[in-house]
């Protein structure tokens, strides 16, 4: 049986995720997420499904962790993201006076916690914010956590989707220590690296002609600083097409000119939610670059 590793609590919307992309592999929970790119490099056969970014409250932060094991991405998964007010067994919304979850998930419920004047706690993740009250049997306190929490932990939802905006999702990425990618079909790709450029005036703008010339949209780039300095960047970027495209060949051997360090992270099919035209997910990520 394959692991999928995830960073949290059964119940974690990672847990979720993972349910999804492989209901038959062990999913193995990780106290951090460190913990799952290490035991996905030691081992080869393993995966790891990692939450990259979210529609509304845009990255989670996991990029130096990407830059530094330089795992393989084996597909994107788009999760839902529906968030709940759970109690103890009986307990109503008049009897909830504070609600612990993960901090994204208390901003995501901002004005449902507001209006019902309920003090909130910061806890590490949503499902052991679950996991914790289900313990405490105390009826004024709630989690703000996934239906799926509320049914390992033994709980009531009392209010069902409490997020302040509907369609939320949180892009997911799986990842493993073995190279692999799907061969060159007529389907939508998405190819995913890294680099950094050599020290030179306007490197990121000469850099970047290449796609253009070639047609090749950038849907992600971003940058970070490279551990222990302000001057010099790594960028990560993601690509329409697949890696074998002539298109795609040409524009990727143009940036390399320029680069002192570059790597393919995987090439991998896009989810078909980006085919939505109506995907506000892809619109209101600050850092898309559009052709």
């Amino acid at each position: 049986m394959s692991k999928i590793y995830f960073q949290g609590t059964f119940g974690a919307y990672s847990h979720l995720a993972a349910l999804l992309v492989d209901s038959k592999a062990e999913i193995i929970p990780c106290k951090t997420f460190d913990d799952c790119f290490n035991n996905a490099a030691l081992e080869p056969e393993s995966r790891i499904i990692i939450p990259e970014s979210n529609r509304i409250t845009g990255n989670i932060g996991i990029e130096y962790l990407i830059f530094k094991y330089r795992l393989n991405i084996y597909m994107e998964h788009f999760q839902k993201i529906e968030h709940n007010l759970l109690g103890q067994p009986g307990a109503k919304l008049s009897d909830i006076k504070e609600v612990y979850s993960h901090a994204q998930g208390l901003s995501q419920c901002s004005k449902f916690i507001k209006d019902n004047n309920i003090v909130e706690h910061i806890r590490a993740d949503t499902a052991g914010s679950a996991e914790m009250i289900s313990e405490t049997k105390d009826k004024k306190q709630a989690a703000i956590a996934s239906s799926l929490s509320a049914k390992i932990y033994g709980l009531d939802i009392i209010k069902k989707n409490i997020e302040n905006e509907s369609g939320n999702l949180t892009r997911f990425l799986v990842m493993g220590k073995n190279i692999a990618q799907p061969e060159f079909k007529s389907k939508k790709y998405i190819t995913s690296f890294l680099f950094k450029l050599k020290s030179k005036p306007a490197a990121l703008y000469q850099s970047l002609g290449g796609f253009a010339i070639n047609g090749v949209n950038l849907t992600k780039l971003q940058s970070y600083p490279e551990q222990n300095t302000f001057d010099t960047f790594f960028f990560l970027c993601d690509l329409d097409g697949h890696i074998e495209d002539p298109k795609v060949q040409k524009s990727l051997e143009e940036l390399g000119l320029h680069c002192e360090d570059f790597h393919v992270l995987g090439v991998f099919e896009a989810d078909k939610l980006r085919e939505k035209k109506n995907n506000l997910f892809l619109m209101n990520r600050k850092y898309y670059c559009y052709n």
